[in-house]
């Protein structure tokens, strides 16, 4: 038996229940993961709740972003053996000491990242790796625009930018969250709670506007994250933080200037084992270069999963939140 934080119900973060498990030996395609750490991110709150529906039913152990080592290999499973260190992505079960994972969602970590900084960056770092490089081209010089640019995927992602060259500009909500956003390659700020961002954005880029909005607000910030945009430019909904964006006349994107609208899921970027291997190699490369750092600025115990669940959503935290088994 394995310390474990499952749903019994949808609800708030007092659902979460931390309980023991028994997990088996692993089954065919399977590895068993002695888990170092496991992320914490909203999409985990979208399951707590039900937004997303739970694929396995209830209850479901939560959690959809790990790391650890290799204790056990299931029949057919050839890249790896007992003893790797590895980082995943998967569907729900995260939130545990131990548990199984599909060896074709799992990736090799390389020596000089540890377990922490994984579990902080697979999902944010590789979402982000689709969101610059393969949803929209980020390219030097361009005027590219972040909602919650303090956040978990928001700082990773003001970093990614600066790297590839691009004007950053990133909304906050505090003086305190705008001082590490500039700290990590945001170049402009805006208080989202005192100021019109939209008509803020006019003003530092001189009327020019953004070339891409990457915004995984939702409701509260649509439709005027259009109003940042360029003619041509691309709307990027990765996320529905304050719930998600209603249904809207498409016609309102031609109205602001042929604008591109897509809602990218990481699912869909890394489906074929190919793709996933590229999109961690990447992330590998930038974080290990020194290019982008993961700031870990939020560590709970496992059984305080609900704690670190209530802090996310109150938007009092910063950076990557984990979990510690």
């Amino acid at each position: 038996m394995v310390a474990a934080v499952r749903v019994h119900k949808y609800g708030g973060p007092e659902v979460l229940t931390y309980e023991e498990i028994e997990v088996g030996a692993p089954g065919q395609g399977q590895i068993k993961v002695k888990q170092h750490a496991c992320g914490v991110n909203f999409i985990d709150v979208y399951f707590r709740m039900g937004m997303y529906p739970s694929p396995v039913g209830l209850p479901f152990v939560a959690g959809n972003e790990g790391a650890g080592e290799v204790t056990a290999v299931g029949p057919g499973v050839t890249d790896f053996k007992v003893g790797d260190h590895v980082g995943y992505v998967t569907g729900l079960g995260c939130y545990a000491a131990e548990r199984l994972v599909a060896a074709d969602r799992a990736v090799k970590v390389p020596d000089g990242i540890g377990h922490e900084q994984v579990a902080g960056m697979m999902l944010k770092g590789m979402t982000v790796e689709y969101l610059v490089r393969r949803t929209f081209k980020v390219e030097k010089g361009m005027n590219v625009f972040v909602h919650a640019a303090a956040g978990g995927v928001g700082l990773i992602l003001c970093q990614w930018a600066n790297h590839l060259g691009a004007n950053v500009i990133g909304t906050v909500g505090s003086k305190e969250k705008a001082e590490l956003a500039k700290a990590n390659g945001c170049h402009h700020t805006i208080l989202y709670r005192d100021e019109d961002f939209a008509a803020r954005t006019k003003e530092i880029t001189g009327g020019k506007m953004c070339s891409v909005v990457y915004d995984g607000i939702g409701k509260t910030t649509f439709p005027a994250s259009l109003d940042c945009l360029a003619p041509l430019g691309m709307f990027v909904s990765f996320g529905s933080a304050s719930g998600q964006i209603d249904a809207f006349n498409i016609n309102i994107l031609q109205q602001k200037g042929s604008l591109f609208a897509t809602r990218p899921t990481l699912n869909t970027y890394a489906a074929k084992r190919a793709d996933l291997l590229d999109i961690a190699e990447h992330l590998f490369a930038v974080v290990k270069s020194g290019a982008v750092k993961i700031p870990i600025n939020q560590k709970y115990p496992l059984r305080d999963a609900a704690k670190a669940h209530r802090d996310l959503e109150s938007r009092g935290t910063t950076g990557s939140s984990i979990l510690i088994p």
